[in-house]
């Protein structure tokens, strides 16, 4: 993957913020289908916040623990809850994605052992919020777009500050963390689109290092 990586594609648009333009295409047929043999196994659900109100995007999870959201709060677990049984194994083309991506941003040693799988339909978005479940914020945050575009907010370290815009395409791997790590971040509404191989759905997988 990295042979085929030109270093012009990446940007550090902010301190400790790096842009990987088309970071994941070479190996997109294995994401692919590891991706699909996860979503059978794990099936994508739509969860609750705390506060009550459903999610407007679809999840599962791959890796030692997956992160869920229900009436008692944002957490990470060993186990599904609808079936009460380990998450699937993290694929092996998912996490040499995430570690290369990692390393490629200047964050090396990056051991995941959590991959969130959103699902955004078109009308489908993300409020600006912080990745602070985790136990060490010194491990970066590894997030891969596939499918249809999106308009990703990068925000700073209050909810109120005015975010950044940056459109994600299908392979684009945007890593953060350092400095940055406790940015608020969103997704805007997923506009109506098609991808020859996802329909018209984009797939975030967020990698990180929960546990």
């Amino acid at each position: 993957m990295m042979d085929l990586f030109e270093q012009s594609q990446q940007e550090e648009i902010l301190k400790d913020v790096h842009l990987l333009r088309g970071f994941a295409l070479p190996d997109q047929h294995h994401l692919l289908a590891d991706l699909s043999a996860v979503i059978q196994a794990a099936p994508l659900r739509q969860m609750i916040t705390p506060s009550g109100l459903p999610m407007s995007v679809t999840t599962s999870n791959c890796g030692t623990l997956g992160w869920v959201s229900d009436k008692n709060g944002y957490r990470y677990a060993a186990c599904d809850p609808q079936t009460g049984t380990p998450w699937p194994e993290m694929p092996a083309s998912f996490r040499q994605l995430a570690e290369q991506a990692a390393n490629a941003a200047g964050f090396s040693g990056f051991n995941p052992d959590a991959c969130l799988i959103n699902c955004y339909l078109p009308g489908a978005k993300m409020g600006l919020h912080q990745d602070k479940d985790e136990q060490d914020f010194t491990q970066p945050i590894v997030s891969v777009s596939l499918g249809i575009p999106a308009m990703f907010k990068m925000g700073g370290f209050a909810r109120s500050d005015k975010p950044l815009k940056l459109p994600l395409y299908h392979g684009d791997v945007l890593v953060w963390g350092g400095e940055s790590r406790l940015r608020f971040h969103g997704v805007m509404p997923v506009k109506a689109a098609n991808h020859p191989a996802l329909g018209e759905c984009r797939i975030n997988l967020t990698f990180r290092k929960a546990g």
